[in-house]
């Protein structure tokens, strides 16, 4: 391995870390507000992926860029279906008439 993958491979396990922390630690009340909030940083990830995916310089970068592509949209799918779950659940249901 060189030592830039090594970097990156470090750089990677700690991002994960840190995340699983800080969203483990937030309230079951406002997980899905953060949730709805994160779909900014998923689509982040998605251009990330599509550009290491693109770039095709051997064979495991793609495969990991392709992985990371199907992760983070069904990642953002999910957050926007919640996020669409939760507004329902906060609208006015229509009286039915007798």
């Amino acid at each position: 391995m060189t030592s830039d993958m090594i970097a990156s491979l470090y750089v990677f396990v700690l991002a994960g870390f840190i995340g699983f922390e800080v969203i483990r630690r937030v309230s079951p009340l406002l997980h899905t507000p953060l949730m709805s909030l994160t779909n900014a940083l998923d689509a982040i990830a998605v251009v990330g992926a599509i550009v290491i995916a693109g770039q095709q310089r051997n064979a495991i970068g793609t495969v990991l860029g392709t992985l990371a592509i199907v992760a983070s949209m069904s990642n953002v799918v999910g957050g926007f279906l919640i996020t669409d779950r939760m507004l329902r659940m906060f609208k006015k249901r229509e009286q039915k008439k007798p």
